[in-house]
C-alpha cells in the first residue's frame, strides 16, 4: 500500500487534525468538553503521552483549553475584531468615544493593573519621540480584559514635558482618552503609523494574558504624530494572537 502524506504525520498530529475538523464541523461547540486522554486512548489506541500531546496541539492554537480537575473544553471565547483604520479615525476619539468601541460593541471590557510614572526614556523611545538625553516619558501601563479574558498588554510612551499636569498622567485620562487629551493640549494626532510582528510569549507575557506558552503573541507597534510630522506617543502593544483578527478595510 502506497504511504500518504497525511500518515507520515505524527499519530499526536493525526488525532489533533481530527478533533480540529470537529471543531470547525460543529461536532463540538464552544464549551464543549473533548474526549479526554483515557478516550483518546482508547479510541485510536495511543499511550497516554501521545494522547495528551494531541490535546496539547489544540491547547497551544488557542482553540481549546484545560479547566483544572474538569478536563480540556473548545474555547468558548470569541476573538476581537481589531478594526485597524476605523478605531483611530479622529470621528472616534473626538467626540469622546474610546478607540475601543469602535471593535468591541456590546460586550465588557475592563482596564486593569494600570500604572503611570514618570521615567527615563528608553533610548529606542527618545530616538523616536526626538528627545534629549535629560527627557523624561509619561509611562501609561495598563492591561485590557475582554469577557473577562485578557487580551491586550499596552505600555504608552508620551513626552513629560508636553502632558505634565494633564489628565494624561492620571489613571483615568476621561472621555476620548489619550488623544483626545493631547488634542486639548495643542498636539493633536494627525497621522498614525503601525508596525507589527509576532513572536512566542516571554513567562511574564503568557502569564499576564492567561495562556500557553505556546500560544504565541501579536506585537504592534503604534506611533502618533501631530503636525508638521511631531511624534507625540509610542504605544507598545501585546496581543494574545488567538483573541484577535486584525481588519484593515480602505480605499484602494
Amino acid at each position: 500500500m502506497t504511504t500518504t502524506d497525511d500518515d507520515r504525520r505524527p499519530k499526536y498530529q493525526r488525532i489533533a487534525d481530527s478533533l480540529r475538523e470537529a471543531i470547525r464541523s460543529g461536532e463540538y461547540g464552544p464549551g464543549d468538553r473533548l474526549p479526554g486522554e483515557n478516550d483518546l486512548m482508547a479510541t485510536h489506541g495511543v499511550a497516554r503521552m501521545t494522547a495528551r500531546q494531541a490535546l496539547s496541539v489544540l491547547k497551544d492554537e488557542g482553540i481549546a483549553e484545560a479547566r483544572k480537575g474538569a478536563g480540556v473544553f473548545v474555547r468558548s471565547f470569541r476573538p476581537l475584531r481589531r478594526q485597524g483604520i476605523k478605531r483611530l479615525a479622529q470621528e472616534q476619539w473626538g467626540s469622546g468615544r474610546s478607540i475601543w468601541s469602535a471593535d468591541i460593541e456590546d460586550r465588557a471590557l475592563v482596564v486593569d493593573q494600570v500604572t503611570v510614572s514618570e521615567e527615563t526614556a528608553p533610548e529606542r523611545i527618545g530616538q523616536v519621540l526626538e528627545l534629549g538625553g535629560e527627557d523624561t516619558v509619561c509611562v501609561r501601563r495598563r492591561r485590557f480584559v475582554l469577557d473577562e479574558k485578557p487580551v491586550l498588554l499596552a505600555t504608552s510612551y508620551l513626552p513629560t514635558s508636553m502632558v505634565a499636569g494633564s489628565a494624561i498622567t492620571q489613571a483615568d485620562t476621561g472621555p476620548g482618552g489619550t488623544y483626545a487629551r493631547l488634542a486639548e493640549l495643542g498636539y493633536k494626532p494627525v497621522h498614525f503609523r503601525e508596525e507589527i510582528r509576532s513572536r512566542m510569549p516571554t513567562k511574564h507575557e503568557a502569564e499576564q494574558l492567561s495562556i500557553s506558552a505556546g500560544t504565541p503573541v501579536i506585537l504592534i507597534c503604534r506611533t502618533a504624530f501631530a503636525d508638521e510630522g511631531r511624534p507625540v506617543e509610542i504605544n507598545e502593544m501585546t496581543l494574545d494572537a488567538a483573541s484577535y483578527i486584525l481588519e484593515y478595510d480602505f480605499d484602494a
